[in-house]
């Protein structure tokens, strides 16, 4: 690997410092480039640095859990045991159960709790409301952050094209449940009806003969059991966009050297500072490395020898490198003076702990305490 593909100490530092020093970092980015791992290596980091940590995925692949060495990843906290001085723990996000969890904490009785749970149009919604997985993805960083067990927390985002999908979700789902439209022409009380009586009634028989009745009976009993529960709603939400906007949170953009990924990653950054947020680091995975140091361009091989075959070969692969850096550099640009860090092409997937803490290595550097065990695992 030359010079110009290897993460310098300085970056190597700045990587590690998000993860020994900041309460939250969010992996944010296109989806196929390894975003969870990335992750869950920010996550491993902070353990190895001592600290308690706890990475949310919302890739409900198997992936992540075998690379932790754990059976399941449930919608709670789950121990990684590992020779770490600090904690690590992942869970694997459950829309519908945390959108269930905020249900119980702001219904006013367990069966108003009981009656939204059941309703098919929420029941529906929960899981694929625009917005819903990205809110409730920030919902349980506000959750862990403030249980007050975790020093840091890392977030696996859902794969965005837009940026503001994901910081403005708290506010978009409150409006949906808070739509004076809806709530005057579904939410059958007496002043509602006396207002509208005539209008509401004719728009309630048109909408049956569309959507037919049980689905309008459906959306009439959904706000009516949310009525009361808007507040709690509204000020939670107003507690996630707080997080979301404090300096101390962290966004990663990682991306892989694919041009579709670096423009979708560009897009994002470009969109995170729109909003006054700043891109933390950058992380490029999937690089493929250099193995010589421009050498090979002056040695001179017989035509058809294997010396002359191994030659070409060193030559097509610092020729895709030189591509890979060329397709990427305009991200660096626009993300300067933030790190960047870049993990080579691995041989294999991620599929242990050794892996991962192979990966961990190439970003944040081998631990000195860690040196000599297998592959650096933290």
């Amino acid at each position: 690997m030359s010079a110009a593909d290897e993460i310098v100490p300085d970056a190597r530092e700045q990587l590690s410092s998000l993860a020994g020093q900041r309460p939250v970092v969010v992996c944010c980015g296109p989806g196929g480039v390894g975003k969870t791992t990335v992750a869950a290596t920010f996550a491993l980091e902070a353990a190895r640095a001592g600290r308690r940590a706890c990475v949310v995925t919302v890739d409900p692949a198997r992936r992540l859990a075998d690379a932790l060495g754990v059976e399941s990843l449930p919608n709670a906290p789950t121990t990684v045991p590992g020779p770490w001085p600090g904690q690590l723990h992942a869970l694997m996000l459950d829309t519908k159960g945390t959108f269930d969890d905020l249900v119980d904490r702001y219904a006013r009785t367990t069966e108003q709790s009981g009656s939204i749970k059941s309703n098919r149009l929420y029941q529906n919604l929960a899981g694929a409301l625009s917005g819903t997985q990205e809110y409730m993805a920030m919902e349980k960083l506000y959750e862990l952050t403030e249980s007050g067990d975790f020093d840091v927390v890392v977030v696996d985002t859902p794969p965005t094209r837009n940026a503001l999908d994901l910081l403005d979700a708290p506010r978009r789902l409150t409006h949906f449940l808070e739509n004076r439209i809806f709530r005057a022409l579904l939410v059958p009380t007496r002043a509602s009806l006396r207002v509208l009586a005539v209008a509401s009634k004719a728009l309630v028989r048109t909408i049956s003969k569309v959507a037919g009745a049980e689905m309008v009976q459906d959306a009439i009993a959904f706000f009516q059991a949310f009525q009361g529960m808007e507040q709690g709603f509204h000020d939670r939400a107003a507690a996630v966009r707080q997080l979301l906007a404090d300096p101390s949170t962290a966004y990663v953009v990682v991306t892989s050297p694919r041009p579709d990924a670096v423009e979708e990653a560009a897009f994002f950054a470009a969109k995170l500072a729109s909003t006054g947020v700043s891109t933390a680091a950058l992380v490029v995975n999937r690089v493929h490395p250099r193995f010589g140091d421009g050498t090979a361009d002056h040695v001179s091989a017989p035509a058809g020898s294997d010396l002359a075959a191994l030659v070409d070969n060193l030559g097509r692969l610092d020729a895709t490198a030189d591509r890979e850096q060329a397709t990427y550099a305009g991200l660096v640009r626009e993300v300067a003076p933030s790190p960047v860090g870049r993990v080579p092409l691995l041989g294999s997937d991620v599929h242990d702990l050794e892996a991962l803490g192979t990966v961990a290595d190439h970003l944040f550097g081998a631990r000195q305490a860690e040196k000599g065990g297998p592959a650096g695992v933290g």
